[in-house]
Formats: C-alpha cells, structure tokens, sequence
C-alpha cells in the first residue's frame, strides 16, 4: 500500500464523494477492472482525494464497501454528514453500517444520464426538462408533486425509467432539504469526473497497467499534478463559508461534537 493511501485524515468531512473509472489491468491476462476514487472536502472547504482502490473482478460488493470505508474510519474519520455516490451496490448500507447518521445522496447527474439510457433520444428534451423540475424543487413535497406529474407523463412508454426513479427515490432526496448553495456541492460527483478525466487519459497513454499496484501510482501521480491555467479537482471550493453557515445549522451538533 501507498503510504499516501494509509495517512491519517481529519476526524470530519462534512462531504464524501465516490466515482470510479475503467481501466486495463494485467492479471495473468489483460482485464478490465475499476478503480473507486474516494474524495472529502473536510472542513474548511478543501477537496482532497483520501484513496484509491481498485475494485474486485467481480464488481463491487457490500463486501468490498464496507472494507473500505471501515479502512477510512481507522485512519481517523469519525463522521461524514453527507456521502454522493453513483448507485454502487453495497455502497449506501456500508456507510451506515461505519457512519450510522450519514446522509446518503445518489449522484443527479448520473440519476438523469440512466434514464436517458431507457427513452428514444428525440424524447430526451422534454425528458430532462421534467427531471429538472425534480431536481431544483425547492422542496420535498414539491418534488415529489412533480415526480408525480413524470410518472404520470412516461410510466406507460418506459416503465424501466419509472422503476428507477422509484428505486432511487429515498436516497435522492437528501439534497432537497439543502440550500441551492449546499446543494451545488453535494448533487453531483463531477469533481471527481473532471479527476478521471485525467485518469483516462493516462491509462490510454500506457494501453494497459502490468500490475494493480503499478496503475495506483500513476493515478496518484495524476491526482496531484497541479496543471497551470487550468481547473484542477482538489482545492478550495469557492463561497465556503456560506455553505459552512449552511452546515452548522443543519448539523450543529455533529460538527462541533469532533472539536
């Protein structure tokens, strides 16, 4: 293991966000395997990536998860209000399991692009117009008065895009009782999307790793490459304070039971 993978954390992220990216492995024979990236932005604002796993050749599992995030609590965190992720299986109930309150809050963005997958693409206009009426509810009872109206409009062409938004529900909404300006920073995981964009890039370069441990030190490498003149994926987050404001109502006791 990278000593960078193993060093302590701050006792508190206020957010987790968990994605994944494909990329070629040697294991006797060339696979496909994902490599899950974890970033926190911990309290005073600053996004910084806490690891790197690659996953299992079966796919991720509550097995998997729970080692994982069991893994970040021995190195120091004690609680997470709010944990994103993109519907990966195993993944909510692990972190309740190491964090009991943890508000988990399924990737919009991610929501949105799986039901286009179920709808012809000349249907996709007036799909997302509905599903961001959803999305930007200024409430919960005024999305699911709008998720209402969705059902209604497209259960009978695409059943399989109504079953999604049914199964998903629970963890989707979190976010809603969020100020626009916490919600801009826990709806989506694309800070980390923009982080594997760099990843893809380097694994195309090289066609494939020749070992798991060879492809986490490049993509560490990659993680902290700060790139002049362009927008990297860790750093300060623009208009913290506010939001900070915006936790600590939200979750007074919990941020302050940790200092």
């Amino acid at each position: 293991m990278l000593a960078w993978q193993s060093r302590p954390l701050d006792v508190v992220y206020p957010v987790l966000l968990v994605d994944g990216i494909r990329i070629k492995i040697r294991d006797g024979t060339v696979t496909n395997r994902t490599v899950y990236v974890v970033m926190g932005i911990n309290m005073d604002g600053h996004r910084d990536i806490l690891g790197l796993w690659v996953g299992p050749t079966g796919g991720e599992s509550p097995k998997f998860w729970l080692s994982v995030m069991t893994e970040l609590k021995n190195r120091g965190i004690a609680d997470v209000l709010v944990l994103c992720c993109d519907g990966l299986r195993g993944l909510p109930d692990s972190a309740r399991a190491v964090w009991p309150l943890v508000d988990v809050q399924l990737c919009v963005v991610h929501l949105v692009r799986n039901s286009l997958r179920f709808a012809s693409k000349k249907r996709w206009p007036a799909i997302t117009r509905q599903l961001k009426d959803i999305y930007i509810a200024p409430s919960l009872d005024a999305a699911e008065v709008e998720l209402a109206e969705f059902i209604e409009t497209w259960e009978d062409t695409y059943p399989a895009m109504i079953k999604s938004w049914r199964d998903a529900w629970d963890n989707f909404v979190p976010f809603l009782e969020f100020p626009v300006e916490l919600r801009k920073v826990v709806y989506t995981t694309n800070a980390i999307e923009s982080l594997n964009s760099r990843f893809r890039k380097a694994a195309v370069r090289r066609g494939h790793f020749p070992t798991e441990q060879s492809a986490l030190k490049v993509l560490y490498l990659v993680s902290i490459d700060r790139q002049k003149n362009r927008s990297n994926p860790t750093g300060r987050i623009n208009g913290w304070k506010s939001i900070l404001n915006t936790l600590t109502i939200h979750y007074h006791d919990r941020l302050t039971a940790h200092t």
